[in-house]
């Protein structure tokens, strides 16, 4: 193993002990909730899918997760009520059936998350239309009304990312989730062009020589042409969710590898050997963040610590490195947290990879895959969220690119009967109006000090908190702030206290 990286874990580890006392106030916390490929929504009645999302949502909170990426587009189709896309066929079993009685997932699930102090963050595939040539569409799906904007590949049907209308289309979607839904953030994964065929191209030779010339690009830059085919809809795509909506971010969680050393004649690349973004998906996520078309980037590192092609320390700290504008999080596989420590085999990687998120400069936290897991708490995982690395409530990282000014601070903050409530002005602007509010309690004889995520109660999305019998006679403190869309927190409020 590299010295390096030898002195780096160490250096972590030495201060293991700080993470089981003390959590970061300021953290995204996500977990995917995926829903392609789901076989059980189809074979019970809406009553049993809501439960399982309200008992899933339950774990979530008391593990400490703060933002829900829910996957709504899968394949061209939709987990809410659209005019644009079918229903999906892995919610009621056929794609364009609704579920009867009809019901709305989307709008659910964002009811669910804020009313827990959760983002709901709508995951979307932009290209994706089918995952086998089994699969049937439906007959009022885009696909019989323009063939010529799709592409099959392997055995999967796609839209053709270079036919201008398949971005409009993809366009004029995501402008209806964010126009009828109070989503906090469209969320984009890793499918862009389609990963590669063994011994197949992809065919979109026609549009090329339709657009390609027209748009700059000479016969030998077909794929600069992909790459910036892309780079329009994503472009296209932040512009549009601004203009409807300036609070909504926009995130893309990419493959790891952006580009590996090899292929990079200036040195930029990573030390790796795998796919990469820029030369297989011709997506340069880099771009995208360098001119403020995405707002964070959750690179998916679901590889462990050593791995021989690509290794986990190497890509979180060329990600790091390369401190592009945006949020950072990592995406991070559940299942490489039980791999064993290099530097001891009777630990697991955890504590190891929990330390490089947490001291490296510009990472920001963590989405978790599969999110569904946590509830099963494999090897103990989520046990180890709730009592050491997500033990206090996080807020997450203000959006300063979005908004820096703080929202107002909350008045007349009152106990009454087992309740605190208070009141909160936004003067009209939604910029500044509180999402949610963040209580914090202090016990009799601690200074206040909102910045000690210790005290960070709970954060909650009405002007209201219950309040929980004390374990001792000892006073507490209460204290509550605002928290706008773009989470700047105001200045706290005058402390009530409460015996």
């Amino acid at each position: 193993m590299k010295k390096k990286a030898l002195l780096l874990i160490l250096t972590f580890l030495g201060t293991a002990s700080l993470f089981a006392q003390t959590t970061p106030k300021r953290e995204f916390r996500g977990a995917w909730i995926h829903t392609v490929g789901n076989e059980y929504f189809k074979t019970v009645p809406a009553d049993s899918i809501k439960a399982l999302f309200i008992k899933t949502l339950d774990i979530f909170k008391k593990s400490g997760i703060n933002a829900v990426v829910f996957q709504v587009r899968p394949q061209a189709d939709a987990f809410y009520i659209s005019n644009l896309e079918p229903w999906s066929r892995f919610l009621s079993g056929n794609q364009g059936v609704a579920p009867d009685p009809i019901w709305d997932p989307l709008q659910f699930m964002i009811e669910e998350c804020h009313k827990r102090g959760m983002e709901l963050h709508a995951w979307c595939n932009p290209y994706r239309v089918t995952s086998n040539d089994s699969e049937q569409l439906h007959p009022d799906h885009l696909y019989f009304k323009k063939p010529e904007i799709f592409k099959r590949y392997g055995k999967q049907l796609y839209f053709d990312p270079g036919e201008p209308e398949a971005i409009a289309h993809t366009v004029k979607v995501i402008a209806d989730i964010v126009s009828r839904y109070d989503v906090d953030a469209i969320h984009f994964d890793d499918y862009f062009y389609p990963y590669p065929v063994a011994f197949e191209e992809f065919h979109d030779d026609a549009s090329f020589v339709k657009y390609g010339a027209a748009q700059g690009f000479q016969y030998w830059q077909k794929n600069d042409w992909r790459r910036n085919n892309v780079a329009t809809l994503i472009k296209e795509l932040n512009d549009t969710i601004k203009k409807i909506k300036p609070w909504v971010r926009f995130g893309i969680s990419p493959f790891g590898i952006h580009r590996n050393l090899k292929d990079t004649p200036d040195g930029s690349g990573s030390k790796t050997n795998g796919l990469s973004n820029y030369e297989q998906l011709f997506a340069d996520v880099p771009q995208w963040l360098k001119n403020g078309w995405i707002d964070y980037n959750v690179p998916q590192l679901y590889w462990e610590i050593g791995h021989s092609a690509a290794d986990y320390e190497t890509l979180i700290e060329w990600w790091n490195r390369t401190a592009l504008p945006g949020q950072l999080y990592i995406g991070q596989s559940i299942s490489t947290f039980s791999k064993k420590s290099i530097t001891d085999p009777s630990k697991t990687q955890f504590e190891e990879k929990m330390a490089m998120v947490r001291n490296l400069k510009n990472v920001n936290g963590n989405v978790w895959w599969p999110g569904w897991s946590i509830s099963k708490n494999p090897f103990g995982f989520t046990d180890s969220l709730v009592n050491k690395y997500q033990k206090y409530p996080a807020i997450i990282p203000a959006y300063k690119n979005l908004d820096s000014i703080a929202p107002m601070p909350v008045y007349d903050l009152s106990k009454r009967g087992k309740k605190l409530i208070w009141k909160h002005n936004s003067g009209g602007d939604k910029m500044q109006e509180a999402q949610f509010y963040a209580v914090y309690c202090f016990p009799e004889g601690v200074k206040p000090d909102i910045d000690n995520s210790e005290y960070l109660l709970e954060i909650v999305n009405k002007s209201e908190f219950t309040i929980e019998p004390a374990k001792s006679k000892t006073a507490r403190y209460f204290i509550v702030t605002a928290i706008d869309r773009c989470r700047n927190e105001s200045t706290p409020s005058k402390a009530v206290k409460v015996k």
